[in-house]
């Protein structure tokens, strides 16, 4: 099991923030460790944040690791797929040391999503055969809950090959647009005031 702090600033536990456990008497002791602590990462600043909830999770058997990011692009007003090959690491350290390994693909809402928008995300991670099938059809998953759900951004990294090829979402980060929450009770009532400034609120 993987044993996670989930905390609003996000962080993929350079703070200790992401524990391996091995039994289930590993998942109590670790969630009780978590639980509580001041998480320190680059994105909470060093005065951390608290950690009041954990996600328990499966581990999962990594081959491989990618990025694939939605956002909506303002200046063509289209939905962009940004995906790179260069899963699991700080994506702005990529697009700065390797900028030739984000690729984008640009979604028409007006359209919607073709054969061939699949087919270049299969191409940008270099994924073949079943693999590039499974790209092809996440694509279209992620895209439709993206304006099902009035997204301003959806955030996975990493997106894995597990060892017997399965492509799964291992984390994610996502917001929304704070306009079209009237649209979204059941995303308004996921809200946790713990984790905002209270002066914001």
């Amino acid at each position: 099991w993987v044993v996670k702090a989930q905390i609003h600033a996000g962080g993929r536990g350079k703070g200790g923030g992401v524990k391996l456990a091995r039994s289930l008497d590993d998942v109590r002791k670790l969630a009780g460790e978590i639980l509580g602590m001041q998480l320190i990462t680059h994105q909470t600043g060093p005065e951390g944040q608290k950690v009041r909830r954990l996600y328990i999770e499966d581990g999962a058997d990594i081959q491989k690791e990618y990025y694939v990011s939605l956002v909506t692009d303002r200046a063509t007003q289209k939905v962009a797929f940004i995906a790179s090959s260069e899963g699991g690491m700080d994506i702005e350290e990529v697009a700065h040391a390797t900028p030739e390994k984000i690729i984008t693909i640009q979604i028409d809402p007006a359209t919607g999503v073709f054969p061939h928008h699949g087919r270049a995300l299969a191409k940008a991670l270099n994924l073949t055969g079943d693999l590039a099938k499974q790209a092809a059809k996440l694509l279209s998953q992620l895209y439709a809950a993206f304006v099902a759900k009035d997204m301003e951004m959806l955030e996975i990294n990493p997106l894995l090959v597990t060892g017997d090829d399965k492509l799964i979402v291992l984390d994610a980060k996502i917001s929304f647009d704070g306009n079209a929450m009237f649209r979204h009770p059941d995303i308004a009532a996921l809200r946790d005031e713990t984790e905002e400034d209270s002066k914001e609120i």
